[in-house]
């Protein structure tokens, strides 16, 4: 049997920690898998665009479990009560090539993501950072919230989105969770939003090369944690930004930003550092109080292979609901696949007639 978590036990695993807790954990599996990045085959996604929309896989393996994720990204899903994304992944065993574990990944993505974006601002961003611009408000804003008060000490949250009902959302999810010290502002744009910001995290949904950001909107000491940009040909931030004599750019795997980064309206030998040399050490994150810092994040397999193994070993301590499914065949002989199905085995059958043959 192979373990199942569907989106119903991951509420439960969030809920029995609390979203915040959640993250923080998930942040802290992901950071120690960074740290041994050299132990992962890595690549580039694979992606299949149409007009509409991407789906793509993303495998990630470290010699002992592969994991991968099936992700879709279709922008105009909302206008018909469907996500702009959804996932599921699985994580296996590489000794024998079984599952291990095949879950929901919808949900757990959002979560993950957040977690990253964290992890990238521990390093990045100005310790004392405690205003937030959030711009986009749709499926992952909550998250990122809830991840920046949380990890960040991020105090009052800028909000703006071109839908405002996206924003009510947000505020009213917020307003639910009571998040001990944070006041959530509304803004009429962007620039307001940005004004004042000490971290500006941008995830909005639209495909295409956007200008979310522009120059002048930028002041020294900011960290942008750019989410949104995440295939080719679509951007949030202008190319001038990221071509400021003072800014870093950090990416999670340079080859598959290259191609669906902020950074693929740069030319190829454009500098940056992967995240990874970051968390290890190698590499500043920051190089001083004033530096523009920014975080071109795209997504990459290894924070699914870390949130599957984290998912797995929460649902095993703390068993519940979607306990497993059968995705396997269990035999007595394991070279007898055609028991499953019933009736004697093909050689006490009778012959099928020349004419049944033939026909």
């Amino acid at each position: 049997m192979v373990d199942f978590i569907g989106i119903r036990r991951v509420q439960e695993l969030v809920g029995d920690l609390g979203p915040a807790a959640f993250i923080a954990g998930l942040a802290r599996e992901i950071e120690a898998d960074y740290r041994r990045w050299g132990e992962f085959e890595k690549s580039p996604r694979h992606a299949t665009h149409s007009s509409v929309g991407v789906i793509e896989l993303m495998p990630a393996c470290d010699g002992r479990q592969y994991a991968f994720k099936y992700v879709n990204g279709h922008p105009k899903n909302t206008a018909k009560g469907l996500l702009t994304v959804m996932a599921f992944g699985m994580l296996a065993d590489v000794e024998t090539g079984y599952p291990l574990l095949l879950s929901e990944m919808t949900l757990t993505t959002a979560l993950r993501t957040a977690a990253t974006s964290a992890v990238a601002a521990r390093w990045m961003a100005r310790r004392d950072s405690r205003v937030m611009a959030l711009i986009g408000n749709g499926a992952q804003a909550e998250f990122q919230a809830i991840a920046f008060h949380a990890m960040q000490g991020i105090r009052e949250l800028r909000l703006f989105d071109t839908d405002p009902a996206a924003t009510h959302k947000v505020q009213a999810n917020l307003a639910r969770l009571e998040l001990e010290g944070l006041r959530v502002v509304r803004c009429s744009s962007t620039a307001q939003a940005v004004r004042g910001a000490d971290i500006v995290t941008t995830v909005t949904a639209d495909k295409r090369n956007a200008t979310i950001l522009t120059p002048e909107m930028i002041v020294p000491g900011m960290h942008l944690n750019a989410v949104g940009g995440d295939c080719p040909g679509k951007t949030e931030l202008h190319a001038d930004i990221l071509l400021r004599p003072d800014a870093r750019v950090v990416v999670e795997f340079e080859p598959q930003s290259r191609i669906e980064g902020e950074i693929q309206q740069l030319p190829a030998d454009f500098p940056v550092t992967e995240l990874a040399e970051v968390v290890s050490g190698r590499q500043p994150g920051r190089a001083g109080a004033a530096q523009v810092t920014i975080f071109d994040s795209v997504g990459f397999a290894l924070q699914d292979f870390s949130a599957l193994r984290y998912l797995h070993r929460l649902h095993q301590q703390r068993r519940g609901s979607d306990a497993d499914i059968d995705l396997i065949p269990d035999l007595d002989d394991p070279k007898d696949l055609y028991s499953l199905v019933g009736g004697p085995p093909p050689a006490r059958r009778r012959p099928l007639p020349v004419a049944e043959l033939t026909a």
